[in-house]
């Protein structure tokens, strides 16, 4: 589309050398068309006046998302919506690391390509979204990623995935947890329309990392940090959406 701009990430690479399935991934072009900000502003807007009335959305802590500058946002993923609801009191376009398959759904894949979502093969390494995830950070961009790496299907949080620690040490870009309350029964996977079920959205305050200088501990601090970032997370989910073993100690 004419007027949106675009993003590209084409790594170099000799010509005529054989390939491997890994490089063909990384060689190819990466682009990320994104729709102006008024448009994007606008569509936020409405769709905050659906979720108010049909889901009952409420926010907390939405003024402790930075509003420039490079961030990472982290929410739980229980749902095809979180995307939008975590976004909507967040008043600066974002990208959206998106299973690669979502991205090609009817009506929806391309609409949350406009306004932003790029694709990742979750089955193996994808060097270019890595590439464009590092890019976009560290031109000041702000970054969605789902920390457990697809949807809880049980309702309850799942363990976090280091990446999202490694993606912020090399951008130093600080983290901002979410936690997405009630959206589970809202519109779990075992769903296939949204009921109207209430829907809380919690901002924590963005988390800044100092990596050890020790790059021998580097393994071990990132697995810290994932357990610290899912523990921030969980800190606010009802005892029916908890990790089970968070569940056992309520109950106990």
């Amino acid at each position: 589309m004419r007027g949106f701009p675009t993003f590209n990430v084409i790594p170099n690479q000799a010509r005529g050398a054989r390939r491997s399935s890994g490089q063909r991934d990384e060689e190819r072009k990466f682009v990320v068309r994104v729709a102006p900000f008024w448009i994007f502003n606008l569509t936020r807007m409405l769709i905050a006046a659906v979720c108010r009335i049909y889901f009952r959305i409420e926010f907390e802590g939405a003024e402790r998302v930075p509003k420039d500058g490079a961030i990472i946002v982290a929410p739980n993923h229980v749902s095809y919506l979180d995307p939008f609801w975590v976004s909507i009191p967040i008043k600066r376009q974002l990208r959206y690391m998106t299973w690669d398959r979502m991205t090609r759904l009817p009506l929806l894949g391309p609409l949350i390509r406009l306004y932003g979502a790029f694709p990742v093969k979750v089955e193996k390494g994808d060097r270019a979204a890595l590439r464009h995830s590092l890019e976009h950070l560290r031109s000041g961009g702000g970054l969605m990623i789902f920390p457990e790496g697809g949807r809880t299907r049980t309702g309850r949080l799942t363990p976090f995935k280091p990446g999202v620690i490694r993606l912020a040490l090399d951008t130093n870009a600080p983290i901002v947890p979410v936690t997405v309350i009630g959206g589970y029964r809202a519109y779990s996977p075992h769903r296939l329309i949204p009921r109207p079920y209430k829907v809380k959205i919690i901002y924590h305050d963005p988390i800044r990392l100092s990596p050890p200088t020790d790059k021998s501990l580097i393994k071990e601090y990132l697995r810290e940090q994932a357990e610290r970032l899912h523990s921030i997370v969980a800190s606010t989910l009802p005892p029916e959406e908890a990790p089970l073993g968070e569940q056992q100690m309520v109950e106990l």
